[in-house]
């Protein structure tokens, strides 16, 4: 199992990415949550409210993940990261092996 994070410019494109992520199989769960981002932007410091995207899928989907955001974000170079899990519940690997094809 891998968590992929991104962000998004707001909670409505997170969603909206969570659902065609959900809908294609790509992943059993996607949680999206407003967030405070400060980041430099063409030299300058900015801050934003964003929304928070966490992706609990297999690691045969990341790459089709990452195509999916890349082809459906807001940003130009949206940030995309996966960490690896060493270990989830049994019950919940049984319920995610069923959803994600």
């Amino acid at each position: 199992m891998v968590l992929i994070y991104t962000t998004c410019k707001n909670e409505e494109e997170g969603k909206k990415l969570a659902k065609l992520i959900i809908e294609h199989h790509m992943a059993s769960c996607v949680n999206v949550w407003p967030i405070q981002s400060v980041y430099r932007w063409e030299g300058e410091v900015k801050e934003d409210q964003e929304a928070g995207v966490l992706i609990k899928t297999l690691e045969s989907k990341l790459q089709p993940i990452e195509d999916l955001i890349v082809q459906n974000h807001a940003y130009v170079t949206p940030f995309i990261g996966a960490v690896d899990v060493r270990r989830i519940n049994h019950a919940y690997k049984e319920w995610m092996s069923e959803v994600v094809r």
